[in-house]
């Protein structure tokens, strides 16, 4: 049998140290308090849902604002035409261009981290799927990255609003949501955020159980399961 390392044994001695499963506000504690990385950790928190992605009435895919943000520096590049490019530019795009910018993208260019386009201008990279897809990047109506309303998406992306989908093999639901350096408020805000949005999308033919399982976890840090039954009372946090 492999010998543990010595990460591998802290973790399972912080998984036997506390009680399964927690709380939101329990999770959150234990992760700030077992941190023993000199850098922020970023916090993910992940569902596992009883749905069935393979089928096209339960694929899941849609957006949530952080209310505390996600601690990034979220770059956005924009391609579009005409006065949209001044309008980006305008409203705080990182990066701006038309064919031109698609252009340094198929050459490699990746010096973003959202990627937002006007519906006329979709059809520019319409050959950029084979790169951008696979890194999440391509810009779609779904998440609102295909739109003429170029400034009120970037200031939405740069203030933390994320995206997510469904993964077709077991319905897990992952993103992050925070860095674990925010104040506790902060961080309970944003899974609050992200709860209300996931039942909000559940599809209407899911049967049973719709959220089977929510763990909480930070970068090198242990992953935590928390009390699903628990999590309806977090919507007091958006409303204080």
């Amino acid at each position: 049998m492999a010998k543990l390392t010595k990460r591998q044994k802290n973790l399972k001695a912080i998984k036997e140290k506390y009680p399964n499963p927690l709380t939101a506000e329990e999770a959150f504690k234990v992760l700030k308090d077992e941190k023993t990385v000199k850098f922020d950790p970023t916090v993910e928190v992940h569902f596992r849902l009883g749905i069935n992605p393979k089928l096209n009435d339960q694929q899941i895919r849609s957006t949530v604002n952080l209310p505390g943000g996600t601690g990034k520096d979220v770059r956005v590049a924009v391609v579009a035409k005409g006065e949209k490019l001044t309008e980006a530019t305008e409203a705080g795009a990182d990066v701006v261009g038309a064919d031109d910018l698609v252009a340094k993208i198929g050459e490699g260019f990746m010096e973003f981290d959202k990627l937002v386009a006007t519906p006329d201008a979709m059809l520019m990279l319409s050959k950029m799927g084979k790169i951008l897809g696979p890194r999440g990047l391509m810009p779609n109506p779904k998440d609102g990255t295909v739109t003429f309303d170029i400034a009120k998406t970037i200031k939405e992306l740069k203030a933390g609003k994320v995206s997510f989908r469904a993964e077709k093999d077991g319905g897990l639901v992952q993103m992050a949501i925070g860095k674990l350096s925010f104040d506790e408020g902060k961080l309970l805000k944003n899974l609050a955020a992200v709860v209300d949005t996931i039942n909000k999308v559940k599809p209407a033919s899911v049967k049973g159980t719709y959220i089977k399982a929510v763990y909480l976890s930070s970068t090198m840090g242990p992953g935590l399961k928390l009390d699903v039954n628990a999590l309806q009372g977090l919507g007091k946090y958006l409303a204080a």
